[in-house]
């Protein structure tokens, strides 16, 4: 038989194929299964999330700013004898370092990593794919999220081995509070991250962390800086998300209407300023 022949018969042989496929299809019913198509939003975010919190995690740089640093700074703070801190002082140093650890990952963390996948093409090339764009941003969302749990678990794990004693009843006020924290600096992080080049986005963020930790009361309490510094802190994210978590933790009462405004007023300002600065490139 020649290849002309042979070629013919399997034609042939897929042109009856054909005639039996329901509504004129090429191939039988039942030839793709399951059949081809996007996956499910809901399995699409979970991948999408799960993929975000393994970069963060794997990220040298970021664990150390993430966990290392707060860590440190709590053990040191709450065993040596600083004139500073008044005793219990892990009572006054746990709520802060919370602080630290959120701004850690909501801000500066997601900043960075924003500015380097912008620079390497990355938010570009995802935005091109099924994924919806909602899925993209809530994936960043939930695994900053799973993060900053992660950093409460661990860090207040730790300060209740060196004998911090929070209130029972404001543990469960305190997660609303963090949550509203990680997306007040996250939307801080997604200004920086996603307005400027990737290299200015190191100095801005990290410089930035320097400054909320030092003005907003966070290493030194807000009392001992001095001038109108001891006062600015109340009007800044991390001093405002401090001065909530130490009232939920340490004294047991809701956080103040102040701080809580001026929480939600930072995140919607920048958040409102990222939407008109934010590039894929």
């Amino acid at each position: 038989m020649t290849r002309q022949e042979s070629s013919g018969g399997a034609y042939e042989g897929i042109a009856d194929e054909a005639d039996k496929a329901p509504h004129g299809s090429l191939f039988p019913q039942g030839t793709f299964r399951p059949a081809p198509g996007r996956a499910n939003p809901l399995r699409m975010l979970a991948t999408q999330t799960r993929m975000e919190s393994l970069l963060t995690l794997r990220h040298p740089e970021q664990a150390l700013l993430t966990l290392l640093i707060p860590l440190v700074l709590l053990i040191g703070m709450s065993t040596l004898e600083v004139g500073l801190v008044e005793p219990p002082r892990v009572d006054s140093v746990a709520p802060r370092i919370l602080a630290l650890a959120v701004m850690s990952t909501g801000f500066t963390g997601q900043a960075i990593a924003l500015g380097f996948d912008r620079r390497y093409g990355v938010i570009k090339r995802l935005s091109a794919t099924a994924l919806p764009r909602w899925v993209l941003i809530a994936g960043r969302v939930l695994a900053a999220l799973l993060v900053v749990a992660l950093q409460t678990v661990v860090l207040g794990g730790t300060a209740l081995v060196l004998g911090w004693q929070p209130s029972g009843t404001g543990v469960a006020a305190a997660v609303p509070i963090l949550v509203l924290g990680t997306l007040v600096f996250g939307a801080g992080g997604v200004l920086v991250g996603g307005a400027l080049r990737a290299e200015t986005v190191l100095a801005v963020a990290n410089t930035t962390w320097f400054v909320l930790l030092l003005a907003g009361g966070l290493a030194v309490p807000a009392r001992h800086l001095p001038g109108v510094m001891n006062s600015l802190d109340e009007y800044l994210p991390s001093g405002a998300l401090a001065e909530a978590l130490a009232a939920c933790l340490s004294e047991g009462t809701a956080p103040s209407a102040r701080s809580l405004l001026v929480l939600v007023s930072w995140g919607v300002a920048a958040g409102a300023l990222a939407l008109r600065t934010t590039r894929l490139s």
